[in-house]
């Protein structure tokens, strides 16, 4: 299983959940729509005020999971809020994905955020045998 084989998983995906640290060092999750770019950053729509944006601004630090039947990928990176034309790029990729997410650019507070892994494990448990692959640079070219 190469980056690009996962790469091609993952932007299938529409869902996943991220998990960030609260304030109080708990972990918080969340399920998400996520578009992926070709580039592997997950990119996600949140209210500013959401208890993920507040974690998430706090702390860069995530972790992000996305499943399909018997096969997952998880990974863990930081975070980002771009702004400028970083963000316009990134709203373009959600869009492309979540043609919905027009309207909610209208709404008071609405927030994009990027997850850029640093590392990452492919996983297919429905595989004989099981099929295990670890990205240890995450995602990006190395």
């Amino acid at each position: 299983m190469e980056r690009t084989e996962v790469l091609a998983f993952l932007t299938r995906q529409k869902f996943a959940v991220i998990s960030s640290i609260g304030p109080d060092g708990e972990p918080h999750s969340a399920v998400v729509g996520v578009a992926f770019t070709e580039e592997g950053d997950a990119i996600f729509d949140t209210l500013g005020s959401s208890r993920k944006a507040d974690d998430l601004r706090r702390d860069s630090r995530a972790s992000l999971v996305v499943w399909e039947g018997e096969r997952t990928v998880q990974m863990d990176g930081r975070v980002d809020e771009p702004a400028g034309a970083d963000r316009e790029a990134i709203v373009k990729a959600y869009l492309a994905v979540f043609p919905d997410g027009v309207e909610r650019l209208r709404w008071d507070g609405i927030t994009h955020f990027r997850f850029r892994a640093r590392w990452a494990r492919y996983s297919d448990f429905g595989a004989q045998p099981e099929l295990i692959v670890e990205l240890p640079s995450g995602l990006r070219e190395p």
